[in-house]
């Protein structure tokens, strides 16, 4: 079942382009026409490079901030508008777990104390229920009890992570938007975390968006990924078959770059850094980067078309022999 589809979604900012205070306007546009869908007790993951608009897609299907143009459904239904009394009965099922758990805590209060807050927003439950279930949850994510009246400053990245997670997980969400999740975080409490994940998912049923840049944590906690770049997804499909055949060149580039045991692979360099998102060039926007880039490359931009294996690709020479010979 489709717990969540988004269709065209945009979401553009209006910036100055030159410098002082009368400086030209321009448009930056952080999402460009994304479509996606999650299903339910499904793992979406969504990857590119910082800043091609990973986590203002996370904040556009959960309705955190208003979509410029597109629309996001929820259970088949229509998402309701930003703020609307429909819109905050609805926000129990969606949770997001941010990148920065320190960042996301009040240092001031209790970490049991902003554990039940969600509950109290919400007006669920009486306040003895909410100490419960808080302490439930607490369990369920790998914190002591004994931690529930600990500042966050007293616990460790791992342990604040729980934190996050725990509140994430009081009003029993359906989704969970994911973003950065473990960037913060040491390699070992890292594994912890992706572990914690993949046992809640199989215990609760939850859905996923995971957004991150570590393809590794990816490829291991996602059933499908989409492939960002500058706003718009160029590739799209299955884990396993995108990971082990990449189709899109960008695709290729960064699974490439991916370390592995064993003989050393031959990687596909990218030259340069990506171009500025307020001027966008003509054509693929990836065609200054991409080394089987031609004219029609420069010239028209490519739209996602489905392959023989099911994937979505959005490149004009998918189906070139050489390139696929190439990759």
């Amino acid at each position: 079942m489709t717990l969540l589809e988004a269709t065209d979604l945009r979401r553009h900012y209006k910036v100055r382009a030159g410098r002082g205070p009368f400086g030209a306007k321009a448009t930056l546009r952080a999402v460009d026409g994304v479509s996606l869908k999650i299903e339910a007790g499904r793992t979406l993951g969504l990857v590119g490079e910082s800043g091609c608009g990973k986590s203002t897609t996370g904040k556009l299907v959960l309705g955190l901030i208003a979509a410029t143009a597109g629309t996001v459904r929820y259970a088949g239904n229509d998402m309701p508008p930003t703020g609307s009394a429909a819109w905050r009965a609805l926000r129990p099922r969606m949770q997001m777990v941010y990148q920065d758990p320190l960042g996301a805590l009040d240092r001031r209060l209790p970490v049991g104390v902003q554990i039940m807050e969600p509950l109290a927003i919400h007006g669920q439950a009486s306040p003895a229920e909410r100490r419960e279930r808080a302490a439930e949850v607490m369990t369920a994510v790998g914190l002591q009890r004994h931690q529930f009246d600990r500042y966050p400053h007293e616990l460790s990245g791992g342990q604040r992570q729980r934190v996050v997670l725990a509140r994430a997980l009081m009003t029993e969400p359906d989704l969970l938007v994911c973003d950065e999740p473990i960037s913060a975080l040491d390699v070992s409490i890292q594994a912890q975390v992706v572990n914690l994940l993949l046992d809640l998912q199989d215990r609760l049923g939850i859905a996923y968006l995971f957004i991150s840049h570590d393809l590794r944590v990816v490829r291991q906690v996602s059933h499908e990924v989409a492939v960002m770049y500058l706003g718009r997804i160029v590739e799209q499909g299955e884990a396993e078959s995108l990971f082990a055949q990449p189709t899109h060149p960008y695709t290729r580039a960064l699974v490439s770059a991916i370390p592995v045991l064993g003989p050393r692979r031959e990687r596909l360099l990218l030259q340069g850094d990506p171009p500025n998102p307020v001027d966008v060039p003509s054509g693929c926007a990836f065609h200054t980067r991409c080394p089987f880039a031609v004219a029609t490359c420069r010239a028209e931009a490519p739209v996602l078309q489905p392959t023989a294996d099911g994937r979505q690709v959005a490149c004009h020479r998918a189906d070139e022999p050489a390139l696929q010979v190439a990759a």
